[in-house]
C-alpha cells in the first residue's frame, strides 16, 4: 500500500501544479468577452501557445497516465475518491504560486474532503485484513 500511496501522491501533484498552470494561463489569455465563434477561436489560439496552458496540459497528461496505472492496479472505488487529496495540494500551490487568498471556511471544506479520503483508504485497510484469513482457510482447505 506504500508504494500506492507514493505514486498516488506524485501523481496529485502534477494534478495540481498542472491545475495551477492552466490557471494561469487562462488569465493571461483573458476571459470570453462574448459568445460567438470569432471569440472563441481567438481564445484557443492564444490558448494553443501559451506556455502556461501547455505546461499544465502537460502536467495533467502526466497525472492522467498515473491515475490509468493506479485504477489497473486498485480498485476504482478506492482509487477515485484518493484523488480528492489533489484538492489539498491544488489549494497549497495555488496559495503559493498564484497567492490566492484562502478562507477559513475553505479550509474547513478541503479538511472534510481529507477526512473523507482517509475513511476510503482505512476501508482498503479493513477489507484487506478480512481477505487474509479467507485466503489462508482456503488454502487450508485445498491442502487436504
Amino acid at each position: 500500500m506504500t508504494k500506492f500511496i507514493v505514486i498516488l501522491l506524485v501523481g496529485l501533484v502534477f494534478e495540481a501544479v498542472g491545475v495551477v498552470f492552466l490557471s494561469q494561463g487562462l488569465h493571461e489569455i483573458g476571459e470570453v468577452k462574448t459568445v460567438s465563434a470569432g471569440e472563441i477561436g481567438r481564445i484557443i489560439v492564444r490558448g494553443v501557445v501559451n506556455k502556461n496552458i501547455l505546461l499544465g496540459t502537460l502536467f495533467e497528461t502526466c497525472f492522467f497516465g498515473v491515475l490509468l496505472y493506479l485504477l489497473s492496479q486498485k480498485d476504482v472505488s478506492l482509487v477515485w475518491p484518493l484523488t480528492s487529496l489533489g484538492f489539498v495540494i491544488t489549494a497549497l500551490a495555488a496559495r503559493m504560486v498564484r497567492h490566492e487568498d484562502i478562507s477559513a471556511l475553505r479550509w474547513t471544506g478541503v479538511l472534510i474532503i481529507v477526512l473523507g479520503a482517509a475513511l476510503v483508504a482505512w476501508s482498503e485497510q479493513i477489507k484487506t485484513k478480512a481477505a487474509a484469513p479467507v485466503a489462508s482457510a482456503s488454502a487450508t482447505i485445498t491442502e487436504k
